[in-house]
């Protein structure tokens, strides 16, 4: 008989977002008149920008002349040459075109890199920490046993006040780091020194690091890093993922690139080095057939300087709203972190509420939806996430409803 991989019976109910989802959409059959407005789920609300539109429209009639089948499974060259160029080499950070590997997005890469490592390393996630990597290592059988709201398996990096919510070194070796900067959900950033801490630890213990910079375009102080590779030695140590989704709005077109340095080396059972550069393009050659090219046409106009001003204008936008936000809640006396280099405010909830609790009275009494911090990890209980990403005027119209709130 056909059996099951038994480690997604240790999936504690649905995915985070989908469970949100779920009693939004009661709350809204069950009162079809309310209004709600919706400042939970990371999906950007603006459109693609005109360049990008244009370039697709463009690359829709070229297709109508030119067949353009199976693409290359890393993504065309004419992209990942303006990526390394744009992203990374004029700032001084050396990434050659071949390192770039593009994709569908950077939630897939990051629940997909686990792959080309064995079942029993030891994994280290932040607390509060995005699900998709707690879950992917959770499916491969990492884990251990979900007790407690932990997997017994893991190591947790709490993300607390106390520390201003950045993790600190773990007390145990490990070999696999899940880093996320700016943050989701807390929406804090790491400084220079600070990250060198994580290279300086994965290069002594022959870990590696895997660096989540999908927010990385919402950086508006100067004194914080864009990338991983701006810190020495992270070449040796680090992968980084990087996204069009939250900055371009490519969350309904996709896509995404992975950055890995041919340094980096991953072992075997006898201490054997191999090239991990070259196991991922394997993998991809093998489940992968690359991104649409009609998609990274569209993808390659992001990096000319028309592009790069229409982005830079939308992700100004929403750090408006995030200002909105941040200013309202304060008002409030609710103190948060975020909104500054970050799409996201975490908010401290009001009267000792347990997420959820405010969670529901937000959507009962104003309509307005959030994520629970409980739904990060242990640490998330008590706080709450909001997003910047929607209409200036419904964010306005959220915070005026929040002054509303009674406790």
């Amino acid at each position: 008989m056909i059996k099951l991989n038994e480690n997604y019976n240790k999936l504690p109910g649905n995915y985070l977002f989908t469970e949100i989802g779920r009693q939004v959409n009661a709350y809204q059959q069950a009162n079809p008149d309310k209004r709600i407005i919706r400042l939970g789920i990371g999906d950007v609300t603006k459109p693609l920008t005109g360049k990008v539109i244009s370039s697709l429209k463009e690359v829709v009639l070229d297709l109508e002349k030119n067949v353009h089948g199976y693409g290359p499974e890393q993504g065309y060259d004419f992209l990942r040459n303006k990526i390394a160029e744009n992203d990374f080499r004029s700032k001084g950070v050396n990434i050659a075109d071949d390192e770039i590997f593009v994709s569908t997005g950077a939630k897939e890469d990051t629940a997909n890199f686990q792959e080309l490592f064995s079942s029993d390393i030891k994994i280290a996630v932040p607390d509060p920490v995005y699900p998709v990597y707690v879950d992917s290592n959770v499916m491969a059988g990492r884990g251990g046993v979900y007790k407690g709201g932990r997997y017994t398996d893991f190591v947790y990096l709490e993300c607390n006040q106390e520390n201003n919510f950045i993790p600190e070194l773990p007390k145990q070796p490990v070999d696999l780091i899940y880093l996320c900067f700016p943050n989701n959900p807390t929406g804090q950033v790491a400084t220079k020194d600070e990250l060198k801490k994580w290279v300086d630890y994965a290069r002594a213990n022959k870990a590696l690091i895997l660096f989540d910079a999908a927010y990385e375009a919402f950086i508006r102080e100067d004194n914080i890093p864009h990338s991983i590779f701006e810190i020495e030695g992270a070449r040796e140590c680090a992968v980084e993922f990087r996204s069009l989704s939250k900055t371009a709005g490519f969350t309904g077109t996709r896509l995404s690139y992975t950055i890995i340095p041919k340094e980096l080396v991953v072992y075997d059972n006898d201490g054997k080095a191999y090239e991990l550069h070259k196991l991922w393009l394997r993998r991809q050659t093998t489940k992968f057939n690359g991104t649409a090219y009609l998609i990274q046409k569209g993808a390659e106009v992001v990096f000319t300087p028309e592009g790069k001003a229409e982005v830079d204008a939308t992700i100004n936008y929403y750090l408006e709203n995030a200002r909105i936000i941040k200013e309202g809640i304060t008002k409030l006396g609710i103190s948060s972190t975020g909104g500054i280099n970050s799409p996201y405010v975490w908010l401290k909830t009001p009267a000792n509420l347990s997420s959820w609790d405010f969670f529901h009275k937000l959507l009962n009494e104003v309509q307005v939806v959030g994520t629970p911090g409980a739904g990060f990890g242990l640490c998330g209980e008590g706080y709450f996430r909001l997003s910047a990403f929607g209409e200036k005027s419904n964010v306005e119209e959220a915070i005026d409803r929040l002054v509303k709130l009674k406790f």
